[in-house]
């Protein structure tokens, strides 16, 4: 995915989930050390994947994003939860998201109007 398509898609998603525009967007760029593992707490955020990492897998309860895996059927971009990303690498690895953090759920404060 790449930046711009996740611009776009990043609207229509919180729409569906009932945000409408009540959300933060902050762009998440992570350098991992060779072999470094990093656990991101994202229970109420999304974290999008804007590009293809080699050498780096992705765990959240979504799913996994592993260019490595040749037996996974699907790769995902979207993110939430507990998030681990490895760095399968004997180098430096850059990889980058664009967090979104909702300001508050509508859904339920549409009854304290």
């Amino acid at each position: 995915m790449t930046i711009n398509l996740a611009l776009e898609y990043i609207p229509r998603r919180m729409e569906e989930l009932g945000y409408g525009n009540d959300y933060y967007l902050r762009f998440r760029h992570l350098v991992l050390q060779p072999a470094e593992q990093v656990e991101l707490a994202a229970f109420n955020q999304l974290y999008i994947l804007v590009e293809e990492v080699q050498d780096v897998s992705v765990i959240s309860e979504f799913g996994i994003f592993d260019l490595s895996l040749k037996n996974a059927n699907e790769m995902l971009y979207e993110h939430q939860g507990q998030i681990t990303i490895q760095n399968n690498a004997s180098g430096i690895k850059h990889i980058r998201f664009i967090q979104v953090i909702p300001k508050h759920n509508k859904r339920n404060h549409e009854g304290d109007k």
